[in-house]
C-alpha cells in the first residue's frame, strides 16, 4: 500500500510542477490554486508512505518520479528540448529509482 501511495504522491508532484509553470509565477489564480492543492496532497501522501518506508528510499523515489515526470511533461506538453544528454540524465534518474526500490527492505 505504501508503494502505491508513494507513486500517487510522485504523480501529484508532476501535477504541481506543471501547474506552477502555468501559474506564471503565481499570477494566475486557477493554476496557482491547483499547484497549492497538489503540493499539499503530494506531501501528505509522501508523509503517509514514510510511515512504513525508509526516509531515503521514499524521498528519493518521490523526487525521482517528479523530476522525470516533469521532464517528460516539459517535452511532450510544453515543447521543451529533448537532447541526448537530457534524455540520458532522465534514464540515469530512472535507474536510480529502480535501484532504490529494489534495495529497500519495505
Amino acid at each position: 500500500m505504501a508503494w502505491i501511495v508513494l507513486f500517487i504522491a510522485g504523480i501529484l508532484e508532476i501535477v504541481w510542477a506543471f501547474y506552477m509553470k502555468q501559474s506564471d509565477g503565481f499570477t494566475r489564480l486557477v493554476p496557482s490554486v491547483i499547484t497549492l492543492l497538489a503540493m499539499i496532497a503530494s506531501i501528505s501522501l509522501l508523509a503517509f508512505a514514510m510511515r512504513s518506508l525508509p526516509l531515503g528510499t521514499a524521498y528519493t523515489i518521490w523526487t525521482g518520479i517528479g523530476a522525470v515526470g516533469a521532464f517528460a511533461v516539459g517535452i511532450l506538453v510544453l515543447g521543451e528540448a529533448a537532447n541526448p544528454l537530457r534524455v540520458l540524465a532522465a534514464v540515469l534518474i530512472i535507474g536510480g529509482i529502480v535501484l532504490m526500490k529494489f534495495s529497500s527492505e519495505a
